[in-house]
């Protein structure tokens, strides 16, 4: 079988930002809601239903250098909170009940953003948007 990063780097040259998150992000199975996003809060691609206001992916990239915010009161995407479940300077993780996840990673100039749901193993989706970051990272974004 077809690796992830295989996969990525297969169809990831010359795609769109919309096609970076309906193939290479939604197009897995792994993820179910994504979205990229500029340091500026900004969309560049979304999945379609969600919407992650400019206002939340401020608080998204803010969140990467003071994660403090997301320990107190969650991480919002879409209006709906995720429990806060650790982070570094390049990663953030999130919970929602038991079933239900996010794995958000920031690369130069984006936040790459994904959400799971009930059927999906939460480190199935985090190795899925982590790749796609680091394939985004080598490209110089």
């Amino acid at each position: 079988t077809q690796s992830t990063w295989e996969f990525l780097n297969r169809k990831s040259i010359n795609m769109s930002w919309q096609g970076m998150v309906d193939q290479s992000l939604l197009g897995t199975g792994y993820v179910q809601k994504a979205a990229i996003h500029g340091h500026d809060g900004n969309p560049w691609a979304t999945s379609a239903g969600f919407q992650i206001s400019p206002a939340e992916g401020k608080n998204i990239v803010a969140g990467f250098s003071n994660p403090s915010g997301f320990q107190a009161n969650g991480i919002f995407l879409n209006g709906e909170k995720y429990n806060y479940i650790r982070s570094d300077d390049k990663c953030i993780y999130g919970r929602k009940g038991g079933d239900s996840g996010c794995a958000i990673i920031k690369t130069k100039s984006a936040v790459v953003i994904g959400v799971y749901g009930a059927g999906v193993q939460a480190g199935n989706c985090n190795s899925v948007v982590e790749k796609l970051g680091d394939y985004l990272v080598s490209t110089g974004y």
